[in-house]
């Protein structure tokens, strides 16, 4: 029994000496890295107001970063917020992207932008930096009604567990009436600095600067490549947000009326069509409008005009009908279109009614009637009379071929042959009178 005691006691001892072994050996060996190694990363900002100028800059840029094989984007969100259909956009490409993608907040990253950051990978955040405050707002800044607000606090719920942070805190973000003890009391909304971020799981980490961050995830600065937005994307970017769009068509159609009243093509006119330009092009280049809706405008625009020469309401119906069809269709969502083209329509109806008042119903058809005299006072000198000459006898003063001068009753008048060559000299008679022009024949001799 003894011998057993102590085969057994040994066999304990060595178990132990191995256990011993083995944690030495894992806690003074060097740290793995759980860290992925990236071959290449690309950098796109995400600033100024969300919207869907910028949802058509983010396809393209992430379409490029897939074309150059780039397995990292870094997503530099600076935005107090905007559009919540763009963002919703912006969150589906983003989640739909084969890249791991960092949102990198070093600033602000408020209402939408909170959202896009959410359906990142990761979250990076500066000391300072804040996120959140996604309460949905309408044109007047007013909280939006309240299933519009359920309805975008489900998706940045959705968005939140998407990596595995709390939904609530996402919830606690939009819904203003309802309270979320430790986070929020009820009729507020939850916004978050870096540190808090972090400690609640929604910020992954917290560096100082873009140089850390790109340490951090082991890559060299002279390495990243930037994907800005040309400069007809921005111009697209700002020409589609609904409060430029509605401008722009209040001044297109404005300047028509006003050009309406004054005489010539002046600067109203320029103005409008610079304005319907810039809405088209910005249009066009962030993809919402094609040649097709280009066309409908520039033919309605002609059919408005041909009324004028054609009058009976139908041509200037259907040229009206292309027009509103043409600017509808080029925005990024009809029921916006519609709603700027209404706000534009009742502006130009009150510039209209102004301006009939000012200078009356007179001054829009003095447009198409020449309204100018010309008197003796300003130098103009009505043709004389001549038609007493008909009929009467003269002579040639100079050839007539047919063209010459022949004196008529002692008055030297310029006159033209009725058929071919008049010698001077020959005798002639007035055969017609047609305001300055004199026609004249050759007298024929009695015998």
């Amino acid at each position: 029994m003894s011998a057993t005691r102590l085969v057994k006691s040994r066999v304990r001892l060595l178990f132990s000496l191995l256990c011993l072994i083995m944690g030495m050996t894992m806690l003074f060996a060097p740290a793995s890295t759980t860290a992925k190694t990236y071959q290449k990363a690309v950098w796109i900002p995400v600033d100024s107001t969300i919207e869907r100028g910028l949802e058509s800059f983010l396809h393209r840029a992430f379409a490029d970063a897939q074309q150059q094989q780039a397995d990292l984007v870094i997503l530099h969100i600076n935005t107090p917020g905007g559009e919540v259909n763009a963002a919703d956009q912006i969150g589906q490409l983003i989640r739909q992207a084969p890249m791991h993608v960092i949102a990198y907040i070093d600033n602000q990253a408020f209402s939408a932008g909170t959202y896009i950051a959410l359906n990142a990978n990761e979250i990076m955040m500066t000391p300072g930096s804040s996120m959140g405050a996604a309460t949905p707002i309408d044109l007047a800044g007013n909280a939006a009604d309240i299933k519009f607000i359920s309805g975008w606090s489900n998706k940045m719920k959705a968005a939140a567990e998407l990596n595995n942070r709390n939904p609530d805190v996402a919830r606690a973000m939009v819904e203003i009436d309802t309270e979320f003890p430790g986070l929020k009391p009820k009729g507020t909304v939850l916004s978050l600095d870096a540190q808090q971020a972090k400690r609640l799981g929604y910020a992954d980490d917290v560096v100082s600067n873009k140089e850390e961050l790109l340490k951090k995830l082991g890559i060299q600065p002279d390495s990243l490549q930037a994907i800005e937005p040309t400069g007809g994307e921005l111009v697209a970017r700002w020409v589609t947000s609904p409060i430029v769009m509605s401008l722009l068509l209040i001044i297109g159609l404005g300047g028509i009326v006003v050009e309406l009243f004054a005489p010539g093509f002046g600067v109203a006119g320029t103005i409008s069509l610079f304005a319907f330009s810039l809405y088209f092009f910005g249009h066009y280049v962030a993809g919402f409008a094609n040649w097709l809706h280009i066309g409908l405008f520039v033919v309605g625009i002609l059919l408005m005009l041909l009324e004028i020469f054609l009058p009976g309401g139908i041509v200037g119906a259907i040229g009206f009908l292309s027009i509103v069809t043409g600017l509808v269709m080029a925005a990024y969502d009809t029921k916006q279109g519609l709603a700027s083209l209404g706000v534009a329509a009742l502006v130009t109806v009150i510039v209209a009614f102004m301006l009939v008042k000012k200078y009356g119903v007179k001054g829009l058809f003095n447009k198409f009637v020449l309204g100018e005299t010309q008197s003796s006072e300003e130098g103009y000198v009505a043709p004389r009379d001549q038609r007493e000459l008909e009929g009467k006898s003269g002579i040639a003063l100079t050839p007539l071929r047919p063209a010459g001068v022949v004196k008529v009753e002692g008055k030297r008048v310029d006159a033209v042959s009725v058929g071919g060559f008049i010698e001077a000299g020959t005798a002639i008679t007035v055969v017609q009178v047609e305001g300055t022009r004199i026609v004249v024949a050759e007298l024929e001799q009695k015998e």
